[in-house]
C-alpha cells in the first residue's frame, strides 16, 4: 500500500505540473484584453497618449516579456523583474493585478465560505440519497420505488439555478420574505450564519442527490442477486443485517466513486449559488476575476481546486480497498 500511495503522489506532482501549464495558457484565451481594460479606466485622467500607456501598462503587470517567460515567473522558476524568485513553488500565488492584494490569502479567506456550503450540500444529498436508493432497491418495482426514481430524476433535471431564483421571486412575492444576503462570519453570528447558507446548501445537496441516488439503487439491485445474499436469506438472517452488513458494503464501491468526482465542490464551490445568494466564496471569487480578466487569481483558484480533485481521486482510490478487502494495491 504505501509503495502504491508513494507512486500516486508522484503521479500527483507530474499532473499538477501538467495542470499549471493548462491552467495559466488557457486564461490567455479569455475574450477581451486586461491591458484594454485598465487602459480604459486610466486614459481619462491621462495626459500620455494611449500607445504610451498601453506599453506603460503592459510592463508594469509584466505582459512585455514571452508567454514562457511569464509562466516560469509565476511558477517560481524564473527570477522575477527584481531579481527574486517567486512563485507557486515557493507558495506564493501572485498578487491580483487590480487590488495588488496576495491571491493566497484572498484564496484563504474565501475557502471556508466554499467549505461550509459544500460541507452541507454534501451531507444534504447524502441523507437523502441513501436512504431513497436503497429502499427503492429493496422494494423493487412498488409504488415507494416509482416515487423514489421518480424524485431522483426530478433532482437531476429541475437547474438548481432556476430554483435558487424563486425562492427569491415568489417568497418576495407572496410574503415579502428573502433570503438572508449579507454575510455574517459563524466566528461572530453562528445563527445567522447557518441561516444564510441552510437555504444554498440543501439546493446544492438535493441536485447532487440524484445521481447518487440513482447509482445507489442500480449497485444494490446488482449485488442482492448475488449468490452470497441468497445464502444469507436462506440462513433466515433479517433484512436489516443483509442490507447493511452484506450489500450495502459491496454496493458502495462505484458510489463513492461518483461521491469523489462531487468532492471538489467542497472547495470550488458552486459559482451560480455564491452569486445568487451573496455568497463570498471561491465561485464567486472566479466569477469576479473572470470579469475583470484577473488571469493571476483566475490561475490560483484553479490551480488550488486540481489539487482537491486529484486529493479527492486518491482518497477514493484508497477506499475502494476498505470497502472490498479483495482489493490489493501494489
Amino acid at each position: 500500500m504505501s509503495t502504491y500511495i508513494l507512486r500516486r503522489l508522484a503521479l500527483i506532482v507530474s499532473t499538477l505540473l501538467l495542470v499549471t501549464i493548462i491552467v495559466f495558457l488557457s486564461v490567455r484565451f479569455i475574450p477581451g484584453s486586461l491591458v484594454e481594460l485598465m487602459v480604459s479606466d486610466r486614459y481619462r485622467e491621462s495626459t500620455v497618449s494611449r500607445e504610451e500607456m498601453i506599453a506603460t501598462v503592459r510592463e508594469q503587470l509584466g505582459l512585455d516579456v514571452p508567454v514562457w517567460t511569464q509562466y516560469l515567473r509565476w511558477l517560481g522558476a524564473y527570477p522575477q523583474k527584481d531579481g527574486a524568485i517567486s512563485g507557486v513553488l515557493e507558495n506564493d500565488l501572485g498578487k491580483s493585478l487590480w487590488s495588488q492584494r496576495p491571491i493566497l490569502g484572498e484564496i484563504l479567506q474565501r475557502i471556508p465560505i466554499s467549505l461550509e456550503l459544500g460541507i452541507m450540500a454534501m451531507i444534504t444529498a447524502l441523507l437523502v440519497a441513501f436512504p431513497i436508493g436503497i429502499y427503492s432497491a429493496i422494494r423493487q418495482d412498488t409504488a415507494g420505488d416509482y416515487l423514489g426514481r421518480s424524485f431522483a430524476i426530478l433532482c437531476i433535471a429541475v437547474p438548481g439555478f432556476w430554483l435558487g431564483t424563486m425562492i427569491f421571486v415568489f417568497p418576495a412575492k407572496w410574503f415579502s420574505w428573502t433570503p438572508p444576503v449579507i454575510y455574517y462570519p459563524i466566528t461572530r453570528d453562528l445563527w445567522a450564519n447557518l441561516g444564510q447558507f441552510i437555504i444554498p446548501g440543501i439546493l446544492m445537496g438535493m441536485a447532487m442527490s440524484g445521481t447518487t441516488m440513482r447509482m445507489t439503487r442500480t449497485m444494490m439491485l446488482e449485488v442482492l442477486r448475488q449468490d452470497y445474499i441468497r445464502t444469507a436469506w436462506s440462513k433466515g438472517l433479517r433484512e436489516r443485517v443483509i442490507v447493511v452488513r452484506h450489500a450495502l458494503k459491496n454496493a458502495l464501491i462505484p458510489v463513492i466513486t461518483i461521491i469523489g468526482l462531487q468532492l471538489p465542490i467542497l472547495i470550488g464551490g458552486s459559482v451560480i449559488m455564491e452569486q445568487i445568494f451573496a455568497l463570498p466564496g471561491m465561485g464567486r471569487l472566479m466569477l469576479d476575476a473572470l470579469t475583470a480578466r484577473d488571469y493571476p487569481v483566475v490561475s490560483g483558484v484553479n490551480l488550488v481546486v486540481a489539487m482537491v480533485i486529484l486529493a479527492a481521486n486518491l482518497l477514493v482510490d484508497l477506499t475502494y480497498a476498505w470497502l472490498d478487502p479483495r482489493i490489493r494495491y501494489r
